[in-house]
Parts: structure tokens; C-alpha cells; sequence
């Protein structure tokens, strides 16, 4: 496809642009395959303004004879304005717009054609495997086995090629489980804990339905996890009620009788379109002109966001707790375990394992937990809070993610490599991006699209010492023990970094932990006398 054949008029002259945080501004605005480039051309100015069409939630226009309106909103939350001279032109930007910011084909989209100085394509991508994660955690070795029964992606097609399983249970043994698992996603470790040697495993719900089916090889694979001696928990993303409703639907829950030394806990979590919603009425009582502070904090009290947060990190602690302190073992799971399960997984090893608190820990995380485990970023982030679009598929669970990873912060300003920046850079690019570590639902989709071999990686341009500057903690300090989030409300705070981040106060607040954040910089520069 000609991206040309969508482009009615390339570039207008004398177009005023107003955004957040700047003067209103007269320029040329030019539109190409893949992004809108005003050029501001008043004297003595060389500003230029340059958007990735795929950031783009909405357009809107208004027209008069002589001129137009095109009010962009962006999936990253910024209002643009642009005041056009000429109704014709106006509409033709705007269809233009609406049409590439619209185009849904994996293959044509910007990373594909991104090539930045500083990088090769033959450059390795991303920052491990689970070969390579299997091969440094040597305490697994003996119990612990790496499966490629998903080799062709004919087992599980969210799940990667090789994962990790108990080394008692063969691939044949494998195969039957995925069948009896939402998905293809039978139970595979997730996190090892080196205290104790517990385990923390993931999956998709059990397929036992109406007429309480079982299968005595995914009974088998729980028991082994945790041997004749002990128990385990597992954790379900769903209310029981759910889970009876779900069993009525085909899926369900592992039943006592057949798992009698695995003790299940019901932790609600909502995802979906529930989510998606939440985050649209946020976003709306942010947009909220009025000076009635009672009606701003009633429309942030009934998106329901925050609560939305508190859930997530007591499900996580909840989680941490039953390894941490309890010493057992746990499997996750909700209905496809491609959306929750993976929120508290992350979170649960963010607060227990220290190596996961730097920098590169942090990115490994997220590349193993949500990347490579099948977290759908195509569907759940082709729009963001502005779109007119029927909801289809769409959730903001990465961007929860990132908002309790803010809390902690938050909470423990020490203990963490990394710095506000590096999450609103990560919440940016899962929406609209440059790279290609976002694009696709899972591995299988990647490897079709030979995405590793065309593309570049997000993650590996975020660790370069240039880029790493920006996003690490001058005041991290190591810490080997758990950190445990306080979830009471008065404990938890609105992102304003994010939701807040086209305001005034909030580039303030800003300036102002940049400037500190220098000063840390020199004063660790300073000889010791």
C-alpha cells in the first residue's frame, strides 16, 4: 500500500498551532506516511513539533467557509489544536489523518521503517530469553526442567518457544495439560524465590466446565510443584462468584476434591472493558475546567482508578506474602492469564526480588513478564482514553502496571534504579512507538512478522548510557529485603506525572526534581575529603 494514496494535501502554510505548555504558535504543517510535522516559522524560531500518527485517539474539526478546526487528542493525553486557513484544506487534513492514524496492518506501521544512527538491525534484540533465564538461575537445575514442546507455537500461540517446567513432567504430559488450560496456557515458573526455593507459577484457567472435567495430568504437575509435604495457594483473578459463572461457560477452577493440597483464594480484580472505562472517566474529570473542587474529586472517586491501583498492589502483596513469609508456593491465574495474572506476577517480584529494582532488572521484567508471556499490547492499546471507537479489546492493565509502580516508588524514594521518567517514557511507547518490542499480541505474531529481524528494541535503546541517564534513581540504594506497599488511600496517590502531565503545576513540579536531581548528580561527583 502507497501511504501517498491517503495524503489529499501534504502540507498547509499558515497554520496556528496551540498545545499544552506552549505559546500559540504559525507554521507549516506537512503530514507523511507515518507522522505530522509543524514547523513553526515565526522569526527567530526553529520549534518544530513532530507526532507519531499512531499517537493519535481522536480528531475532531469544526469548519467555516474560510477556515477550519482540527482538535487532536493523543493517546498519551496531550490536546493539540490546529486552526487551518481554508475549509477544503481542512477537511482534507483531517480525513488524512483519521485514515493513517487508523491503519491497523503490524507490517506497515513506523517501527518497521525506523532507523536511528546510533543502532543496526544486526544488533541482538532485547535483553534475555528464557533459555538464558533458565541457564542463571542454577538452584532450578535439579527439579526444574526447559520444555520447547511450545517450539512451533502449535501448543500455546501466546506463550514463547521454550518455557520453564517441573523436570518430572514429559512434553506428552505437557500437551494434554494445555488442552485441559485456557489458551493452551498450562501452569509454567514465573519467579523462583532463592530464600526459600519457592516457586511462582502462572496459566490460564482450567477447563473443567459444567461437567467438572478433570485431567489427571494437570493434577499430577501441581502436585510435583510442591511435593508430598506441603501446600500451595492459588490465587484467582476473579471472585468466586465468577469462577462459578465461568465453569457454567466452559472454563472454572481447580476443584478441592482433585487439588486437595492446593488452598485457592479469590482476589476480584477488574479488567476489560471495566478498565477501559475507568481510565476514560479519569481522564474525563482531569478535563474538567471547573473550580468546583468537591465535583473534581466525586468524578475521580467514581472512575474508580484508584481503587483499581489499591486492588492490584493488595493482590501482589497478597502474592509476595504467601512466598515471602508464608514459604509456599503459588499458581496464578484468572480467565486467559494474559492481563491480571501478569499485572500481580510483576508486581509480587518487584517487592520481593531485589535484582528486578534496577534499571536493566526492571526492563527484564517487564520483557519477561509481560513481553514474552503474551500480554496482548496490539489489543489492549490501539486506543487510549479520547477515542470515539466501540470498545473492543482495549484495556489499560500495562498502564496500571505502571501507575502501581509509581506507588512504590513513591513509597520507597531508595529502593528503586529507576525514575518516574522511565515509566511515563514506557506508558508513551506501549501506545504509539518508535520500536517494535510493543507491537504484536504475543511472540508467535513476531516471529511472523520477523519483527526481532526488522525492527529495533525499546528496551536495549533505554539501557544506552546516554538514554539511562535520563531514567535512572540518583538516590538508589540496593536493598535485599522485601518492600511491602501500604494500599490504605491515604497511602496512595493520583499519578499526576501522567494524568496531569499537560498541566502547568505538573511541568513545575517537574523542573524542580530535575533540578534536584542534578544537584544529587554533582554533589556525588564531589572528591571525599
Amino acid at each position: 500500500m502507497e501511504f501517498s494514496e491517503h495524503i489529499k494535501t501534504a502540507n498547509v502554510e499558515d497554520v496556528v498551532l496551540q498545545q499544552p505548555l506552549h505559546p500559540p504558535s504559525k507554521g507549516t504543517l506537512c503530514i507523511t506516511g507515518h507522522h505530522l510535522l509543524f514547523s513553526d516559522r515565526e522569526e527567530k524560531s526553529c520549534r518544530q513539533v513532530l507526532l507519531l500518527l499512531r499517537n493519535i485517539d481522536a480528531v475532531e474539526k469544526r469548519t467555516t467557509e474560510s477556515s477550519g478546526t482540527i482538535i487532536i487528542k493523543c493517546k498519551d493525553l496531550r490536546v493539540l489544536q490546529l486552526d487551518i486557513p481554508g475549509m477544503a484544506q481542512c477537511l482534507n487534513i483531517a480525513q488524512s489523518i483519521e485514515t493513517l492514524s487508523s491503519l491497523n496492518c503490524v507490517a506497515e506501521m513506523y517501527p518497521f521503517f525506523y532507523r536511528p544512527s546510533n543502532a543496526s538491525l544486526q544488533d541482538h534484540w532485547g535483553l534475555s530469553t528464557p533459555e538464558r533465564h533458565y541457564t542463571e538461575m542454577e538452584e532450578l537445575h535439579e527439579r526444574w526442567r526447559l520444555s520447547t514442546v511450545n517450539q512451533d507455537y502449535s501448543v500455546c500461540p501466546s506463550y514463547p518457544p521454550a518455557v520453564i517446567v517441573p523436570k518430572a513432567i514429559n512434553d506428552d504430559a505437557l500437551k494434554k495439560v494445555a488442552k485441559f488450560r485456557q489458551g493452551g496456557r498450562f501452569p509454567v515458573l514465573c519467579y523462583y524465590h532463592r530464600k526459600n526455593g519457592m516457586v511462582i507459577l502462572r496459566s490460564g484457567q482450567p477447563l473443567t466446565g459444567a461437567n467438572r472435567k478433570r485431567c489427571m495430568e494437570d493434577e499430577l504437575l501441581l502436585q510435583t510443584v510442591i511435593g508430598d509435604s506441603d501446600k500451595g495457594y492459588i490465587i484467582d483473578t476473579r471472585s468466586a462468584q465468577q469462577a462459578q459463572q465461568a465453569r457454567m461457560m466452559g472454563g472454572g477452577f481447580e476443584s478441592k476434591a482433585f487439588y486437595s493440597n492446593w488452598k485457592r483464594l479469590h482476589r476480584h480484580m477488574e479488567r476489560g472493558k471495566t478498565l477501559q472505562e475507568s481510565l476514560i472517566k479519569l481522564v474525563d474529570a482531569y478535563g474538567d475546567k471547573s473550580p468546583n473542587m468537591d465535583r473534581w474529586l466525586s468524578k475521580l472517586e467514581n472512575s474508580k482508578w484508584m481503587s483499581h491501583v489499591q486492588t492490584a498492589l493488595s493482590t501482589a502483596g497478597l502474592l509476595a506474602e504467601c512466598v515471602e513469609r508464608d514459604g509456599h508456593s503459588v499458581l496464578v491465574h484468572g480467565s486467559e492469564g494474559t492481563d491480571a495474572t501478569l499485572l500481580i506476577s510483576t508486581l509480587a517480584q518487584l517487592i520481593m526480588d531485589p535484582s528486578c529494582r534496577s534499571l536493566e532488572g526492571f526492563l527484564r521484567l517487564l520483557e519477561r513478564e509481560f513481553v514474552q508471556a503474551g500480554h496482548p499490547f496490539q489489543q489492549r492499546c490501539s486506543h487510549s482514553a479520547f477515542s470515539h471507537a466501540r470498545l473492543q479489546q482495549e484495556c489499560p492493565m500495562f498502564l496500571l502496571l505502571l501507575d502501581c509502580v509509581w506507588q512504590l516508588c513513591c513509597q520507597f524514594p531508595l529502593a528503586l534504579g529507576f525514575s518516574e521518567a522511565l515509566l511515563l517514557r514506557l506508558a508513551t511507547e506501549a501506545y504509539a512507538s518508535d520500536y517494535g518490542t510493543f507491537l504484536c499480541n504475543s511472540e508467535m505474531e513476531r516471529c511472523a512478522l520477523q519483527v526481532k529481524d526488522k525492527t529495533h528494541c525499546l528496551f536495549r535503546a533505554l539501557l544506552k548510557p546516554r538514554e539511562s541517564e535520563q531514567y535512572t534513581n540518583p538516590l538508589y540504594e540496593p536493598n535485599e529485603l522485601a518492600i511491602w506497599p501500604s494500599v490504605h488511600p491515604q497511602s496512595l496517590q493520583l499519578w499526576r506525572g501522567y494524568f496531569l502531565r499537560w498541566t502547568q503545576q505538573t511541568r513545575h513540579l517537574e523542573l524542580v526534581q530535575e533540578e534536584i536531581r542534578n544537584m544529587v548528580i554533582e554533589w556525588e561527583k564531589l572528591p571525599l575529603s
